[in-house]
């Protein structure tokens, strides 16, 4: 793994460069910043987030460990500063290092954790708090046991030189000396030269009124504590707000006219259109291809054979309103560019494309290169070949930006939003602020690893953070789920509401991927996801389509004949590491070298789809394959056999399908893969043929956990490879044509259009 090391981007808003600053919100987090109505809260924290005059501070008595889920939230403002433990930890609310020298200066007067905690332990009314902190020692009490002994904890307290500080009448904190939200903030105000009449303070606890007595102006907010409330009813300078969290800071603002009325971020126009799209798809391709024809570019119709596209089109059969959201090359080469195309006029008239402008320079960075070198390996498990590097995660943000702007002003209110795949992975942050009116899904394509893969991702709490922002969140199978819960509940605090039993539907504990039950609704802070399994399926109607074709019949007659007597292993597969296509080669060299009895009998047609010129990551493993096809080709071949036949094209999807009707054996073995529709594609053929193929599968596919009847293997196991290849030749007739039977039926059944209309149907509940 590579990981370039970045300068840090420095905010719009960092703190140091504040002569201009026109607000300075000093807040309080629980019930205050983040508590309120939903309204008051998107107002306030849109408002923070794009007014280039306002600067944010947390001042909480969170840790700073209990504060960092926060910083990943994206509907959350980021802070410029983030003040801890009560005043004791203060750090740059973006770099999360220390702020010097003013945390140096807290830290030479603080004792150390373990000398405070011997001084406290005599007294058993104390109880520790269970939280993250530091630079400070937290406890609960009983106020009435605690009365008597108030006296002897301060001495003991100030015989460390150490403050005490009561709240509530429940909680007692031992703090360094002269340490509490209202003089660290002075201090801070002084070092970084803070205008003292632009600061706000918002609060709501009696662990907040030093802020309010160190000369602030502040803000209670409604439902604050009767003490607090109290002990600021004479401060001039402090208001009483009507609204509670959010509502009641908005309320202070104009009620101290730090903004001007007419200030345009107080009052941003809506952004729903009254004749916006009621369904919008966001997909990185369009649902055509565009090619540039004498000059003109043309739409034809996509040249890969994916199944999806199709499925997600006829949602808008039905005359539904909808948006297909996806990238357009902007060249001045091919002419003025066109934000919104027709999709198919007579088909689909209520359909747009609308292209989100991108250079070539932009999806060569953002897709073929950043998503392809970083995203793609760490997601398959091949962490160590990733390559993360800021500049692109910059490019990647700016992209995805530019997806989101375009959905929002594509979407008419309450709209359902569908997101396609980890491309799109920091779409639905910058959505959910945009629009929070809208319902945004989210289906995850690719494999979804656990949280010691994950986790090597530098920014990884941006990204969970982002598709928390989701309202359903699917994924191919239950193991996918569960990788995503347990990446979510390492990063911030969370709770599992619902789960379901993963059988009958799913293997439990039959292969690698399996699993007995998934979480399908998780809380976290205030929101809830909804979270589902939902194995991509085949689209029977074409592969019908295309075996009732003339040519076709004639090329699976032609294959046939030429196979004759022998039996066709058949391997389908994108040139990519992921696949296992060297560990595969290596099977069937090992099967001819101990079973000579099968040299003449059997032979291994490799279909490796190449990857585009610009992935040159591709270009080493190519050279090995073709390497190893080469050798076992010298060691084995005949003058009329060749044992493995490659070819490293793709071809038209007629004849793939030709192939698969032809093949007795398919030999899918990718050391990891989030579904694998080639598998299902095979069996779809030879379903409607009536031919009984088997199909040898890897347990580490996603659709292992679905697809019973298939011989599993372990690509990463070779004598299991090729012990999974010799059951699949040496399969008795009647048990191949059972286990042919029972996969065609779970294909047949869950085919693409019932994987779309049960995934929109449990997006929409």
């Amino acid at each position: 793994m590579t990981v370039s090391t970045p300068t840090v981007p420095t905010s719009p808003r960092t703190l140091p460069a504040t002569p201009a600053a026109q607000l300075i919100l000093a807040t309080d987090l629980d019930g205050t910043f983040l508590a309120g109505d939903a309204a008051a809260r998107h107002r306030l924290y849109r408002l923070v987030d794009q007014h280039p005059g306002i600067r944010l501070i947390f001042i909480t008595g969170r840790g700073l460990e209990a504060v960092m889920p926060l910083l990943s939230d994206p509907a959350i403002p980021r802070p410029d500063v983030v003040v801890c433990d009560v005043g004791a930890t203060v750090v740059d609310g973006h770099t999360l290092q220390p702020l010097q020298p003013l945390q140096s200066m807290i830290d030479a007067h603080w004792p150390g954790e373990q000398v405070v905690a011997a001084a406290m332990r005599p007294f058993a009314a104390l109880q520790r708090q269970d939280v993250p902190q530091e630079r400070r020692c937290s406890y609960f009490c009983d106020p009435d046991t605690l009365a008597p002994l108030r006296g002897q904890i301060q001495a003991a307290a100030q015989a460390l030189g150490c403050d005490v500080l009561y709240s509530a009448d429940r909680y007692l904190d031992i703090l360094p000396p002269d340490t509490d939200k209202g003089r660290t903030l002075s201090a801070l105000a002084r070092l970084l030269e803070l205008p003292r009449e632009r600061i706000l303070v918002a609060g709501d606890t009696l662990n907040d009124l030093s802020m309010y007595t160190a000369g602030f102006r502040g803000v209670c907010v409604g439902d604050s504590e009767s003490a607090l409330t109290a002990a600021t009813a004479t401060l001039g300078h402090t208001f009483h707000a009507e609204a509670p969290g959010c509502g009641g800071i908005l309320e202070a603002i104009e009620h101290f006219g730090l903004l001007a009325s007419d200030d345009p971020f107080l009052h941003p126009p809506a952004q729903a259109r009254a004749d916006g799209a009621e369904l919008v798809m966001v997909y990185h391709r369009l649902p055509f291809d565009e090619v540039m024809q004498d000059g003109v570019l043309v739409q034809r119709p996509p040249r890969s054979p994916n199944g999806i596209i199709p499925s997600l089109l006829s949602f808008f059969d039905g005359g539904q309103k909808g948006s297909w959201v996806a990238w357009g090359i902007d060249d001045p080469k091919r002419g003025p560019f066109q934000t919104h195309l027709a999709v198919d006029a007579e088909r689909y008239p209520t359909l747009t494309a609308a292209r989100v402008p991108l250079s070539k320079q932009e999806v060569d960075i953002f897709y073929k290169r950043f998503s392809k070198e970083a995203f793609w390996p760490m997601l398959h498990v091949f962490w160590e070949r990733a390559r993360f590097r800021e500049d692109d995660w910059q490019v990647f943000l700016q992209v995805n930006r530019k997806f989101a702007e375009s959905t929002a002003a594509e979407a008419a209110h309450g709209a359902t939003v569908w997101i396609h795949d980890y491309n799109l992975w920091m779409v639905p942050g910058t959505l959910r602020e945009l629009r929070p009116d809208l319902k945004i899904a989210f289906f995850h394509h690719t494999y979804f690893p656990s949280a010691d893969v994950f986790n090597v991702v530098p920014w990884r709490r941006e990204i969970i953070g982002s598709l928390l922002s989701c309202d359903y969140i699917g994924f191919h199978i239950p193991r996918q789920v569960e990788n995503f819960v347990d990446v979510v509940r390492g990063a911030m605090p969370a709770e599992r509401l619902a789960w379901e039993s993963c059988a009958p539907r799913f293997l439990t504990y039959g292969c690698a991927v399996g699993l007995d039950t998934m979480t399908t609704r998780l809380r976290v802070g205030d929101r809830e996801i909804a979270l589902g399994a939902h194995p991509v399926g085949t689209d029977l109607r074409r592969i019908h389509a295309v075996l009732a074709r003339g040519d076709v019949r004639n090329d699976i007659f032609k294959l046939r004949r030429e196979i004759g007597a022998r039996k066709l292993v058949l391997s389908v597969e994108r040139l990519d590491y992921t696949k296992g296509t060297l560990a595969k080669l290596e099977a069937f060299e090992r099967l001819l070298e101990q079973h000579p009895d099968r040299l003449g009998k059997v032979t291994l047609l490799m279909i490796c789809v190449p990857a585009a010129r610009e992935m040159t990551v591709y270009r080493t493993l190519q050279n090995q394959i073709e390497q190893a096809v080469g050798r076992i080709n010298g060691r084995f071949s005949r003058l009329d056999w060749t044992p493995v036949r490659f070819f490293a094209q793709a071809l038209p999807f007629e004849e793939v399908v030709a192939h698969y009707a032809a093949a007795q054996v398919m030999w899918i073995t990718p050391l990891r893969d989030g579904l694998n529709l080639v598998a299902k594609e095979f069996v779809a053929t030879q379903g409607i043929e009536g031919s009984s193929g088997v199909l040898v599968l890897s347990e580490f596919a996603g659709a292992a956990a679905e697809l019973k009847g298939a011989v599993l293997t372990n690509p990463h196991d070779p004598a299991d490879l090729t012990a999974g290849l010799l059951q699949a030749l040496s399969m008795p007739d009647d048990e191949a044509t059972g286990r042919m039977r029972q996969l065609f039926d779970s294909v047949e059944y869950y085919d693409v259009d019932r994987w779309g209309r049960e995934f929109l149907e449990a997006v929409r509940g």
